[in-house]
C-alpha cells in the first residue's frame, strides 16, 4: 500500500514539475505578439488544408469556426458592460439615489478577453481540432454547405449585434486611430 502511494507521489511531483515547465515556455512568448499570432495563422492554414485536402471532418471545422467566433466577440466586448451599468444606475435613480456621471473622467478600454488569453485560447482549440481530424470517429457526414450558410448567417447577426453594442456606447476596441500620450 505504501508503494502504491509512493509510486502516486511520484506521479504527481512530475506532473507538476511538467507543468511548470510548460507555463515557463508558455510565458515566454507574451512579449512576442506579432509571432505568435503569426504562428496561430499558420496552424489555422495547416489544419483548413488539412480539411481541404481530406473532404471530411465538417462538424470539427464547424465547431472550431464557432468557438474561435466566440472568443473573437469576447475579444471585442468590455469588460464592464455599459449596458448593465446603466441599468444599474436607472434602479439607483428608482429608489432616490442619485446616480454618479463619468462623461468627463477617462476609462480606458478592457476587454472581456485579454489578448494573450484569446491567442492561447484559439491556439488550444485549433491543435484539439487538428488531433480530432485525425480521429476517424469525428469524421461525421453532413451536407457542408448547410453549415457554411449557417455559420456566415451566425457571424452576420453577432457582428451586427456588437456593432450596434458598440455605436451606442461609444467605445472602440482597437488602438487605430487613437492618441497616444507624447506622440503628435
Amino acid at each position: 500500500m505504501e508503494s502504491i502511494q509512493n509510486a502516486f507521489e511520484n506521479v504527481q511531483e512530475r506532473r507538476s514539475a511538467l507543468g511548470r515547465q510548460y507555463q515557463f515556455w508558455v510565458d515566454r512568448t507574451i512579449p512576442f505578439t506579432n509571432q505568435r499570432w503569426m504562428s496561430f495563422a499558420g496552424l489555422l492554414s495547416l489544419f483548413v488544408i488539412r480539411i481541404l485536402i481530406v473532404r471530411g471532418w465538417y462538424i470539427v471545422c464547424y465547431t472550431l469556426g464557432i468557438y474561435l467566433l466566440n472568443l473573437f466577440l469576447l475579444f471585442l466586448s468590455p469588460k464592464f458592460d455599459p449596458s448593465l451599468e446603466q441599468a444599474m444606475r436607472d434602479e439607483e435613480t428608482e429608489e432616490g439615489v442619485l446616480p454618479t456621471t463619468k462623461d468627463d473622467e477617462f476609462r480606458p478600454f478592457i476587454r472581456r478577453l485579454p489578448e494573450f488569453n484569446f491567442w492561447y485560447s484559439s491556439t488550444r482549440a485549433t491543435i484539439m481540432a487538428l488531433v480530432a481530424s485525425m480521429l476517424r470517429v469525428f469524421d461525421i457526414p453532413v451536407f457542408w454547405p448547410v453549415l457554411v450558410v449557417y455559420y456566415f448567417v451566425l457571424s452576420f447577426f453577432c457582428f451586427r449585434r456588437q456593432i450596434q453594442h458598440m455605436l451606442k456606447y461609444r467605445y472602440v476596441p482597437f488602438d487605430i486611430g487613437k492618441r497616444r500620450f507624447g506622440s503628435r
